[in-house]
C-alpha cells in the first residue's frame, strides 16, 4: 500500500486520542480548551478565507470521487460491460482528475499564505508582549527557551489555526463520502475498506511506547551533540592557546559513532515497525482484492467496479489515517499555544505615561534618587537594605565595591528594569517635577553595560544602534569624546570597518570605548556607565570621563567601579557592601583613590 509511511505517525494518532480521553476524565481537558481559544483568537481574523479553504477541499474530494466514478464506467465501456456515453465518460473522468489537482495546488498555496500571516500576527503580538514584559518574570526563562517558543511553538500555532478546522472537516467529508460511494455499490466490500481502522489501532498500542522512547532517545543525543559543537566552537580560542585540538577531535569521533548507533536502533526499529504494519495493511488488502475476485468470477461486478472498490479502499484509509492524524497536531497545536501564553501572560512593566513630559525638561538636566529603598530578587533575601542615593546634573557619581555586593542591581533600579520592594527611586527635573522611574523614563537614560555588547556589522552600524539617523559627524564626535577616534581612523575602512560578532578584531578596551561612544551618540541625559571602563588605562579611563562631562555639562553619569581610580572626579561617592550603600566623605574617597 502507498501509505505505509504515514502509519506509525496513526499510532500516535490513537495514543493522542487516549491522551483526550484521559484529560477529559481528570478535568484538565478545559485547559486545551482555553489553549484553542486563545489560537481561534486569530483564526477568526481570517474566517472568510478559511470558509473558502473549505469549500474548495469539500469541491475537490467531491471531484475525486466523481473521477473515480466516471473512470469506472470507462473501464466498463472498453471492457464491452458498456457501450454508450465513452466520449462523455472520459471528459469528465480526465477533467475532474485535472480540475481537482488544481483545486489542490491552489489549496496548497492559500493553507501557506494563511500560516504566513497568521504566524507574522502571532509573531508581531508575542514580540511585543515580551518585550514588555516584567523584567524579573522574563529572566525566569532561560534566553534558548524564550526563541524555542518564539520561532517553533509559534509556527505551530500558526498552521494548526488555519489548518486543523479546515483539515478536520475536508477530511471527515471525504472519509464519510468514500464509504458511502462503496457501500452504495457493495456492503461488504464497505466493511473490508474499513477495516484497516481496528488493524491500526491494535498495532499502535503495541509499537507507540517502544517508538516513543527510540526519539526521544535520537533527540536527546541529537541535542547533546549540538551542544558540544556550539561549546567547541564558541571556545575555539581557549581550546588553540591550550594545545588540545587532537583531545577535541577525538571527542567529536566519540560523540559521532554514539550517534550512530542511537540512529541506526532507531532505523532497524522503524524498519521491523513499517514490515509488520505493511503485513497487516497487506492482509486486508488481499482480503479485500479476494472478495473482488471472487464477485467478479461469479459475475456479480464489473472490471469496472472492482477498480473502484480498490482505489477507494485505499483512499478510505488514507481518510481514517488524516482524521486519526489530526489529533496530534491538535495536542501539540494546544501544547505550543499554552507555552507562549504563559509568556504572554508575564506581568508587564509599570507604565507612567505622564512621565513622558520629561522630555521636554531634558536642557535642564535630571536627578536620580533613591530614598530609603530596598531589594529584593527572591523573598526574604535582600539585596538592598534602606538604602540612600542621590546624583544631580553635572555630577559623576561613584559606585563601588567587591563584585556581588549590588552594584548591577543599583543600576537596573534606576533603569526600572526592577521596581524597589520598599522605599522610592525617582527622577526629579530642574523645576522639581518628579516621577516614580519606570519604563517611559528609561529613554532618559543612556547605558553601557558590562561585557562585550558589540555587535557583528561595521562600526557606524553598531554606534547607530542609538540613533538611527546620526550623521558620520556626529559619530566621529561622540568617538572622539570616547576616546576611539584614534584608534578607528587607523582602520582600513574607519568607521566603516566590519567587525566580526562581539567586536572580533578589537581588544576589550577598544571595545568598550566604541560601547561608551554609542551611549554618547544617544546624547541622553543620564549616563549609567556598568564597569564600562575596567579595560581601560587608568589615564584614559579619566580622560574618558572628562570629555563625557565637558560634552554635556548638564549630563549626570553615574559609574560603577571596582577600582577607585577616578573618585577624584566624583561629587559623591557610595560604597555597596553587606546589603547596604553608604556615602562615603571626601577625606575617605581621597584616601581609597591614593591607596590604590
Amino acid at each position: 500500500m502507498n501509505n505505509q509511511s504515514k502509519q506509525p505517525n496513526n499510532a500516535q494518532g490513537f495514543e493522542s486520542l487516549r491522551i483526550l480521553r484521559g484529560r477529559w476524565k481528570d478535568g484538565t481537558f478545559r485547559e486545551i480548551v482555553e489553549d484553542w481559544k486563545w489560537i481561534f483568537t486569530y483564526s477568526k481574523r481570517y474566517k472568510g478565507a478559511i470558509a473558502f479553504y473549505i469549500f474548495l477541499g469539500i469541491l475537490s474530494t467531491t471531484l475525486g470521487l466523481v473521477g473515480a466514478v466516471a473512470s469506472k464506467y470507462v473501464i466498463d465501456i472498453i471492457t464491452g460491460f458498456q457501450t454508450s456515453k465513452l466520449a462523455l465518460l472520459i471528459v469528465v473522468a480526465v477533467g475532474s482528475t485535472i480540475f481537482g489537482l488544481v483545486l489542490n495546488s491552489l489549496l496548497g498555496r492559500i493553507v501557506l499564505k494563511l500560516a504566513i500571516r497568521i504566524g507574522n500576527d502571532v509573531q508581531r503580538d508575542i514580540f511585543d508582549k515580551i518585550i514588555d514584559a516584567d523584567w524579573s518574570a522574563l529572566n525566569q526563562y532561560e534566553s534558548g527557551d524564550i526563541l524555542n517558543r518564539f520561532s517553533n511553538d509559534i509556527g505551530t500555532v500558526g498552521s494548526n489555526a488555519v489548518s486543523w478546522l479546515p483539515t478536520i472537516i475536508v477530511a471527515l467529508y471525504r472519509f464519510l463520502a468514500t464509504f458511502f460511494v462503496i457501500l452504495h455499490y457493495d456492503w461488504i466490500m464497505a466493511v473490508f475498506a474499513f477495516a484497516t481502522a481496528p488493524v491500526l489501532l491494535l498495532a499502535s498500542r503495541v509499537i507507540l511506547g517502544r517508538q516513543r522512547e527510540h526519539g526521544k532517545q535520537v533527540r536527546k543525543m541529537a541535542s547533546e551533540v549540538m551542544s558540544f559543537e556550539v561549546e567547541t566552537f564558541y571556545n575555539m580560542d581557549t581550546i588553540k592557546s591550550f594545545g588540545i585540538t587532537d583531545q577535541y577531535s577525538a571527542r567529536l569521533r566519540d560523540w559521532q559513532e554514539r550517534y550512530k548507533k542511537v540512529n541506526l536502533d532507531y532505523n532497524l526499529f522503524t524498519i521491523k515497525t513499517n514490515v509488520f504494519l505493511t503485513l497487516m495493511g497487506s492482509a486486508v488488502s488481499m482480503g479485500a482484492f479476494g472478495y473482488c475476485l471472487y464477485q467478479l468470477w461469479t459475475h456479480a461486478i464489473t472490471y469496472g467496479t472492482m477498480t473502484l472498490f480498490l482505489q477507494q479502499t485505499t483512499n478510505l484509509s488514507n481518510s481514517f489515517q488524516n482524521v486519526v492524524g489530526i489529533v496530534p497536531n491538535f495536542l501539540n497545536a494546544s501544547i505550543s499555544a499554552h507555552r507562549i501564553r504563559e509568556l504572554v501572560e508575564l506581568p508587564k512593566e509599570v507604565h507612567v505615561k505622564a512621565s513622558r513630559a520629561l522630555r521636554q525638561k531634558a536642557e535642564a538636566g535630571f536627578t536620580v534618587e533613591l530614598r530609603d529603598l530596598s531589594f529584593a530578587y527572591v523573598e526574604d533575601r535582600q539585596v538592598i537594605v534602606d538604602s540612600r542615593l542621590i546624583a544631580s546634573p553635572g555630577e559623576i557619581v561613584a559606585l563601588i565595591g567587591a563584585s556581588g555586593e549590588g552594584k548591577t542591581t543599583l543600576i537596573r533600579l534606576i533603569l526600572a528594569l526592577v521596581r524597589p520592594g520598599k522605599g522610592e527611586a525617582v527622577i526629579r527635573a530642574a523645576d522639581g517635577t518628579e516621577f516614580a522611574l519606570n519604563a517611559e523614563t528609561r529613554s532618559l537614560f543612556s547605558y553601557v553595560p558590562q561585557g562585550n555588547t558589540i555587535l557583528s556589522g561595521t562600526i557606524a552600524e553598531n554606534l547607530r544602534m542609538g540613533k538611527a539617523d546620526a550623521t558620520e559627524a556626529e559619530m566621529v564626535r561622540a568617538l572622539e569624546s570616547a576616546c576611539a577616534w584614534e584608534f578607528v581612523q587607523d582602520l582600513p575602512e574607519g568607521i566603516h570597518t566590519r567587525l566580526g560578532r562581539r567586536g572580533k578584531g578589537l581588544s576589550e578596551g577598544q571595545a568598550q570605548r566604541l560601547a561608551i561612544a554609542r551611549a554618547m551618540l544617544w546624547d541622553a541625559p543620564v549616563l549609567l556607565l556598568d564597569e564600562a571602563t575596567s579595560a581601560l588605562d587608568v589615564a584614559t579611563e579619566r580622560r574618558v570621563l572628562k570629555n563625557i562631562m565637558q560634552s554635556n555639562p548638564r549630563r549626570t553619569c553615574i559609574v560603577t567601579t571596582h577600582r577607585p581610580t577616578v573618585l577624584t572626579l566624583c561629587k559623591r561617592v557610595y560604597r555597596v557592601m553587606d546589603r547596604a550603600v553608604t556615602e562615603l566623605d571626601e577625606e575617605t574617597s581621597a584616601r581609597m583613590a591614593m591607596e590604590f
